[in-house]
């Protein structure tokens, strides 16, 4: 019988055990014992002893077995933490034996042991083959969950190129949307959150940028992007004051008093209300809504701010 597999996440990873905790080393070892000890028996001179096949680090070129050995033998080889091996293995089930049970849990068990390698395009291309062919198995949710992670650990911080951030979000959301029952839901939950907020810091990186070289046109395009795309992040309070200090420096006053009165109405102890007040008051203007501000029609309602003391 095949060693049992749990996949659960910590941080941006599985962790893999069989059932049990205290035998779950003693169980898979049998289990790989059992299973290669056939192999033996059936194959060439490649395959001729149970320590080569277990601390080998490459796979033998001739590889055959029975779906049940090569699994064990990828198993084991992904638990040893060699990667490599493992993903040969499990690929050679699906070679080997199409038609079989296991090889379609090998073919995400070879995404798997891509994506524990690094090899992210392979982990995506083997993932993505998994949920194409069978959107509506149990290991759905862990290949799309693969995918996402293949993008989401090579997020980079806001000052770089975001592809792989927007990728990430957008598989994320698959997920969710797809599989709302999978394990993995919460933990995609707050990864959505994460690519949000790095995707407006970028924007604000950019914004700032046009705004201390005087281009305010398009700084304001900048801040616009996070008030009307990310206003769940914690970038929107910078946003709403650097509209304000943009709009005041192009002389809009409706904008900028709007966008002030939205802020300290969301945010009023806010650092950056505080200084968006302060700026209006320079101007001889306090922060109030205007119903024809795009940034009014934005946040739908708008109470009167509160005014800092």
């Amino acid at each position: 019988m095949l060693s049992l597999i749990t996949m659960i996440i910590n941080g941006s990873e599985f962790v893999r055990g069989a059932q049990g905790r205290s035998c779950g080393k003693s169980l898979l070892h049998v289990g790989v014992l059992l299973g290669t000890a056939l192999v033996l028996t059936g194959c060439g001179s490649s395959m001729t002893s149970l320590g080569s096949l277990l601390e080998s680090k490459t796979a033998p070129k001739d590889i055959k077995g029975t779906p049940e050995e090569l699994y064990r033998l990828g198993d084991a080889r992904l638990t040893s933490g060699n990667y490599t091996v493992a993903e040969k293995y499990f690929e050679e089930v699906d070679r080997q034996h199409p038609y079989s049970p296991l090889a379609r849990r090998a073919i995400v068990m070879a995404a798997y042991a891509y994506y524990k390698d690094r090899k992210y395009p392979e982990a995506i291309s083997g993932a993505k083959r998994y949920v194409t062919l069978h959107p509506g198995t149990k290991e759905a949710g862990l290949a799309q969950f693969i995918i996402s992670s293949s993008y989401f650990d090579r997020i980079k911080n806001p000052q770089n190129d975001q592809t792989a951030t927007r990728k990430a979000l957008k598989e994320l959301k698959v997920l969710v949307r797809r599989y709302p029952n999978s394990r993995y839901v919460e933990k995609v939950k707050n990864r959505i959150k994460i690519a949000n907020d790095v995707l407006a810091a970028h924007e604000m990186e950019v914004g700032r940028f046009y705004l201390n070289n005087g281009s305010y046109l398009a700084s304001i395009n900048r801040f616009k992007t996070v008030v009307r795309e990310y206003q769940q992040t914690k970038q929107v309070e910078e946003a709403l004051s650097r509209l304000t200090e943009a709009y005041m420096a192009m002389g809009i006053t409706n904008e900028a008093q709007s966008a002030a009165a939205i802020l300290g109405h969301n945010f009023p102890s806010s650092k950056w209300y505080h200084d968006s007040y302060a700026l209006l008051k320079t101007g001889g203007l306090l922060p109030r809504e205007h119903k024809g501000s795009w940034i009014s029609r934005t946040w739908k309602t708008v109470s009167k701010a509160v005014l800092p003391g």
